[in-house]
């Protein structure tokens, strides 16, 4: 990851702007969401509409660019919150859990035979029995297929935001706002590494659906300006 410039106070920088996807069937149930194509619910898709009007009220120049994941969620989201025109980028997907894909903790601590953590243990860990795939169906009647599979690691995950850092970095340093509509664990390791501490650090920020964050710089380092609003 880039190192963070030394620069002149009066030098504005640019943000980046992080909203998670409103709500879905699994956030209610607790179900670990990655790579699982779920819709949003009406309550999401309402909480899309709003976060919206939040956004635009914070932000009235509008933004630079504006990046979704490629996964349905988030791209809904966008495109109700009123950035139908998003551009998708693949780095910003939801960390892919694997093992524990669709289930919820307790479930996975069954399975393992102890409680399970997702920051301390990770998905790998989780017994094979676990692995495989099958078609489930939500509350509202759509089937989504489910693939239990070996999973990434928080490494990787931390690889990939640092990744999307370096490529929107420049952009911000020539005073952009970005909004980037993908996830909660992405954005929150993403948050992590903006601020170059330890990925496990991420657990520990709370973002909740349809919320907004604000990264920036100041006195050349880089902070969150805002969080989970």
């Amino acid at each position: 990851m880039n190192d963070i410039l030394v620069e002149d106070d009066a030098v504005a920088r640019g943000r980046l702007v992080l909203l998670r996807h409103g709500q879905t069937a699994w956030s209610v149930s607790g179900q670990h969401t990655g790579r699982t194509d779920l819709p949003l619910t009406e309550t999401g898709r309402k909480q899309a509409v709003q976060a919206g009007e939040r956004l635009r009220r914070m932000f009235v120049g509008g933004f630079d660019s504006v990046w979704a994941s490629p996964l349905l969620r988030a791209r809904q989201t966008a495109a109700l919150a009123g950035f139908a025109e998003s551009g998708t980028l693949p780095g910003i997907v939801e960390w892919d859990y694997g093992r524990a894909e669709g289930r919820t903790r307790d479930e996975l601590s069954e399975a393992l035979g102890r409680s399970w953590n997702l920051w301390r243990d990770g998905t790998q860990r989780l017994p094979p029995f676990l692995e495989g795939e099958r078609e489930e169906r939500l509350p509202a009647g759509d089937v989504v297929h489910v693939r239990n599979g070996r999973g990434e690691s928080l490494a990787d995950v931390a690889a990939r935001a640092d990744d999307v850092i370096d490529r929107l970095w420049p952009a911000v340093v020539q005073g952009q706002d970005v909004l980037l509509v993908a996830h909660a664990h992405i954005l929150r390791v993403l948050t992590a590494r903006w601020l170059g501490v330890d990925p496990g650090f991420a657990r520990l920020l709370r973002l909740d659906t349809a919320h907004y964050s604000v990264l920036g710089v100041y006195k050349g380092d880089r902070v969150i300006d805002r969080w989970n609003l």
